[in-house]
């Protein structure tokens, strides 16, 4: 290496030094006693010192955001699993409740309903194009269940046993158009025959012979009448939705809707001390006279 280029880096150097002894010598010094090579230094290199200083706290603030980003994105991550978590477990007890409630429902139904019955689960569903239920099968099947036996749920009729094979019962559901009952205005205690439609579009049931003389309404509630022996007195079966009134000696125009909704149906007890007439059986055809 030439002795100019050792003199040239050696005076580098001792500028490099110097610089920063000056700077902070000048800085520390009180401004009323700065000489004038002190202030020179300070005008030079204040807007030197104050860019470095905003590029250092760009850089610590830049770093501290993204370390305070990264801990929210982790505590934002645990606390939407916890809101998960909690939201799962009071669905379960929310659903515990209400199988508590239903489960509660059907016992009290049983002790109110004379005779022997069983209870039982629904654990399958057919369902139409349309999602309306068309077919139950229940999971209780016994020696002592029997075709054309009555099934009832706290809201009212289910329909009969329609097959009884191994432990389950298919179930022939009160809106099936082979389905009628003997029932009665709870109001007014105007008679009436209740037969499903079969419609696969919607569960609705028709109000056959009743009298053009009975006063039936929207809203009223129609329940068992007991007449056919099969089902008990006063079990809800329909509530009414369409009257169309006819003139006298023609009975009235008469739409219900069965008072179990179907799709919401999670257990039933079946009737087994009830009389069995089949399909033909007295509550299989409306009265001859109201």
């Amino acid at each position: 290496m030439s002795p100019l280029k050792r003199y040239r880096d050696a005076a580098v150097v001792l500028l490099l030094l110097a610089v920063p002894f000056f700077v902070l010598r000048a800085n520390m010094k009180d401004p009323r006693s700065q000489s004038a090579l002190d202030k020179l230094v300070v005008r030079i290199f204040a807007p030197i010192q104050y860019g470095a200083s905003s590029l250092g706290r760009g850089v610590s603030n830049l770093f501290g955001d993204y370390v305070y980003l990264v801990d929210v994105k982790v505590d934002n991550e645990r606390l939407a699993y916890e809101n998960a978590r909690l939201k799962e477990d009071v669905h379960r007890l929310e659903e515990r409740e209400r199988e508590s409630r239903e489960l509660k429902r059907l016992l009290q139904l049983r002790e109110a309903t004379p005779g022997d019955s069983v209870s039982a689960l629904v654990v399958s569903k057919d369902y139409n194009e349309y999602f309306r239920v068309t077919r139950l099968v229940l999971d209780r099947g016994s020696r002592g269940v029997k075709p054309y036996q009555p099934v009832i749920a706290p809201d009212g009729v289910v329909g009969v046993v329609l097959k009884v094979t191994g432990d389950e019962v298919d179930v022939q559901l009160a809106v099936d158009a082979a389905f009628g009952i003997d029932v009665e205005d709870d109001r007014t205690k105007s008679r009436g025959f209740v037969r499903g439609t079969g419609d696969s579009s919607k569960h609705w049931c028709r109000v056959e012979m009743v009298d053009s003389r009975d006063e039936v309404e929207v809203g009223d509630l129609l329940v068992t009448s007991g007449k056919g022996k099969r089902f008990p007195r006063g079990i809800p079966v329909a509530r009414v939705t369409k009257v169309i009134r006819r003139e006298l000696g023609r009975d009235q125009e008469v739409e219900a809707q069965p008072a179990v909704d179907f799709t919401r149906l999670d257990s039933a007890l079946i009737l087994v001390g009830a009389p069995v007439d089949g399909p033909g059986g007295a509550e299989a055809r409306p009265p001859k006279g109201s």
